[in-house]
């Protein structure tokens, strides 16, 4: 997992990587992920199950949550604030919403979220226990947020819902109540299958994308900042519904500065 982290994260910061391993930029790291490193958690525990005497302390840094999070640290230099979130699908734009609130605090000139999972026989039997059609994926996908454009056409993150949780229908009104209706030139990227308040709109459902929890979310995020390169689109609302019953969503627009 810390493999697809860290290089979803360099992909994502670009040249502005050097500058954070030179110093030249304080880079808020958010990572955020649901079964974190699963891989090394069942071979470690399962040594230690077989023998405890002889169990591989090599392993056990790995099934920490915060690993991937540690690694990108370590591998850009950057002493800078570092946090790993732990949750459902939704939590990825919970991060996005740490990171923006890092830059508007002055704690960071730039922050990279990032969401990644791994694939491991453990979350793709227990997957196909809420749903057989499901099949489980693994990486990453990052967004890099900046307090300031360089000039010229970009993407905002112009918003993120508050977080609604219970029934997962109720949950997803209060939600899309806090996300603009929108026009017909806007997208919408959805998570599963689900009935939404705006018709006619162009839709991208997660299926496309693969079900991976927190990286899921992240490609939604990712797949609807690249869309809105097109110039028939302006804006796009990204929907979650999360395997933990949380709703949740985010709004990207297109912006000239």
């Amino acid at each position: 997992m810390s493999h697809y982290v860290v290089g979803a994260a360099l992909e994502a910061l670009g040249g502005d990587a050097e500058r954070v391993k030179a110093g030249e930029l304080r880079l808020g790291i958010v990572a955020c992920t649901m079964t974190g490193g699963l891989s090394y958690s069942r071979r470690f525990y399962q040594e230690v199950m077989k023998d405890p005497s002889t169990a591989s302390p090599l392993l056990f840094p790995e099934t920490v949550f915060n690993a991937p999070a540690s690694h990108l640290s370590a591998y850009l230099g950057t002493p800078a604030v570092n946090y790993t979130l732990v949750g459902d699908a939704g939590t990825f734009l919970q991060g996005l919403a740490v990171a923006a609130q890092w830059l508007e605090d002055g704690v960071a000139e730039g922050c990279v979220v990032v969401g990644g999972e791994e694939s491991d026989w453990t979350a793709a039997d227990a997957l196909r226990l809420f749903n057989r059609r499901a099949v489980h994926a693994s990486g990453a996908g990052a967004l890099y947020l900046k307090g300031e454009s360089g000039g010229g056409a970009g993407i905002e993150l112009a918003a993120v819902t508050d977080s609604f949780s219970g029934n997962p229908s109720d949950a997803a009104e209060q939600m899309w109540a806090q996300l603009p209706a929108g026009e017909l030139n806007e997208l919408l990227c959805l998570n599963e299958d689900t009935q939404v308040p705006w018709k006619g709109r162009r839709v991208i459902p997660q299926g496309i994308l693969g079900e991976a929890f927190a990286a899921s979310a992240a490609w939604q995020c990712v797949t609807a900042c690249q869309a809105l390169q097109s110039p028939s689109l302006k804006a796009a609302n990204i929907s979650i519904t999360g395997s933990g019953c949380q709703a949740i969503g985010a709004r990207f627009v297109k912006v000239q500065t």
